[in-house]
């Protein structure tokens, strides 16, 4: 992957253009939307390689379904001016993970809920690529991918655009990871804060996530 190191500061907001309401609440460009989209054709690349014939996108929403799209993208354009095509059938999933008090031994335990039908049956028999945008510390997807495989899929891989860069970090859940950042909150590229910030086609890093947004 991209390793970005823990002195980058980000590009200046001078050089970018953004809505104005957003002023106050940004602090720097850290990726801009060309690096994004050269490294998700990279990544279009290994998966156009290592897939046959047919593939399953599960798409994690909502922050995965502009890494989803532009890989999806970029995985046609490249069966076309190739001599292999991968045909791609995309489905979405939408998760939620809470934690549930066992009043026994007085521990919490993190459970997973799937917003909408749990059933992924479609997927028996299928080659899955499960796409999220980020991922820390791993939890939800380690149980993403418990739930997956008890439908029996031919095989099943994660591609996640970001990883960050913290304890015990979920790298080794990922078979193909765009960039490594700092624990840093960043927002943009359909990453949002309060459903603030999805729109902006770059990944910033916040100065404030307070008043200003959640008063729009």
């Amino acid at each position: 992957c991209c390793i970005i190191k823990d002195e980058w500061p980000g590009h200046s907001v001078d050089l970018f253009t953004y809505p104005e309401h957003y002023h106050d609440d940004i602090e720097s460009v850290y990726i801009p939307h060309g690096v994004i989209m050269d490294r998700i054709e990279c990544l279009a690349s290994s998966i156009q390689q290592d897939f046959e014939d047919h593939l399953v996108v599960l798409c994690v929403l909502k922050g995965g379904y502009k890494f989803c799209s532009d890989l999806v993208d970029f995985i046609k354009v490249l069966g076309r001016n190739s001599g292999k095509y991968l045909e791609t059938r995309v489905e979405f999933i939408r998760l939620k993970s809470y934690l549930v008090r066992n009043f026994i031994n007085d521990r919490s335990t993190e459970e997973l809920h799937i917003i909408g039908s749990p059933d992924l049956s479609f997927l028996r028999g299928k080659s899955v690529l499960i796409v999220e945008a980020m991922i820390d510390t791993g939890k939800t997807m380690t149980a993403l991918l418990k739930h997956v495989v008890t439908f029996e899929p031919k095989m099943v891989k994660v591609a996640g655009l970001l990883v960050k860069r913290i304890p015990n970090m979920a790298e080794t859940l990922l078979d193909y990871v765009g960039f490594e950042i700092p624990n840093l909150f960043v927002v943009g590229y359909a990453l949002d804060y309060n459903e603030y910030f999805r729109d902006l086609n770059v990944i910033w890093v916040y100065s404030q996530v307070h008043h200003k947004i959640i008063s729009h």
